[in-house]
């Protein structure tokens, strides 16, 4: 090779964790059709898994939940506390148990979580394969830290009477994307069952685990979690998740209101379709949250609810898995403050009830 030629593009060196030989030769077949991978390793427990980080040092680790030895959440957690790597959860949503494992997976540092192609045949199968190299690609962008040690530090949130919001907060929209369940759990987890409005949240997941997550966050969470339907009135006091494969916003009488039109940077739900709504409707009665998550959805949205008087919190760098989508709304102008996730809730709570 000539001196003055440039050096081709360093490729991803992936590691696949998959108990089934089939599943794992068909990861295989499907990352290493495309060049920017090479796969360095398989595994097929967690145990190896671990033991293969270690060794190999790989850019990117595609791991299944549901494996013997050790599962994939134990080996998350032991990988993020010695070798952090990003780590891409691929598991089949329809697996029994598949989601909540996968959430918790999540929760211990692996970054996102894809639906398994394991049909060929399938009319899906192309597009799970294209997701798959696409999100694979994506995750290996991130740079992750040791960080999984000791549980967070959580502010107290102290419960009183049940109080109206004094000025005007009627709603509270989140979005999140990479990173967002845990970040959510967090956060969610600490708002005191007398809040006053309702919260809605647009979470970017894979196609297939919203109910799961719905039932994650509910279990951890003292206000009552549901996937928000067509047609109803935000009751206070509970949250809602934006469901599978629409955009989520509202009428012009406060009902609310699923989508089906294209989606939006590359997005279905998006964030910025429901920030936007909520600042047609709700004008500057809404608090807008941006968590940890890649990309920019979200930005335009919250730009629009700033332009109209919302309050708009940011996640901060040190605590946000991917400083994506906070970035690039803080770079905006479109952010009031800035804060670590421990101090998101309690702001919110102060914010809805003294405003």
């Amino acid at each position: 090779m000539n001196k003055d030629e440039p050096l081709p593009p360093r490729r991803i060196r992936t590691l696949i964790a998959e108990d089934s030989t089939t599943v794992r030769g068909l990861l295989i077949s499907i990352l290493g059709s495309d060049p920017a991978f090479e796969i360095v390793g398989e595994a097929a427990n967690g145990e190896e898994a671990i033991r293969k980080a270690r060794r190999l040092k790989p850019d990117l680790i595609t791991m299944d939940v549901n494996m013997p030895v050790v599962d994939g959440i134990d080996a998350t957690k032991a990988i993020m506390l010695e070798v952090p790597t990003p780590i891409l959860i691929v598991t089949a949503a329809a697996g029994s148990g598949n989601v909540e494992l996968s959430l918790n997976a999540m929760h211990a540092g692996a970054l996102m979580v894809v639906d398994k192609p394991v049909d060929p045949n399938s009319i899906r199968f192309n597009q799970q394969s294209e997701q798959l190299i696409a999100m694979a690609k994506a995750m290996a962008e991130v740079k992750v830290v040791r960080r999984w040690g000791p549980g967070q530090k959580r502010l107290p949130i102290k419960e009183g009477a049940r109080q109206e919001s004094r000025g005007g907060i009627r709603l509270v929209a989140i979005g999140a994307s990479a990173g967002g369940p845990a970040a959510l759990k967090q956060l969610l987890s600490s708002l005191p069952r007398d809040f006053p409005v309702p919260v809605i949240v647009v979470q970017h997941i894979a196609r297939g685990f919203i109910d799961g997550l719905c039932r994650w966050l509910g279990l951890n969470c003292v206000l009552p979690v549901k996937v928000a339907s067509e047609g109803i009135e935000l009751e206070a006091s509970t949250i809602y998740l934006a469901p599978d494969n629409y955009h989520l916003g509202f009428t012009s009488s406060y009902l609310t209101w699923l989508n089906d039109g294209p989606p939006l940077n590359g997005f279905k739900p998006s964030v910025d379709f429901l920030f936007e709504s909520c600042a047609r409707v709700y004008g500057s009665n809404c608090l807008g949250v941006i968590l940890t998550g890649m990309g920019n959805d979200g930005t335009k949205g919250l730009t629009l609810m700033h332009q109209v008087g919302c309050k708009v919190l940011a996640q901060d760098e040190n605590t946000s898995i991917v400083y994506g989508m906070a970035r690039e709304a803080v770079r905006a102008g479109a952010v009031d403050e800035v804060l670590p996730l421990d101090r998101i809730a309690p702001r919110i709570v102060e914010l809805v009830n003294t405003l």
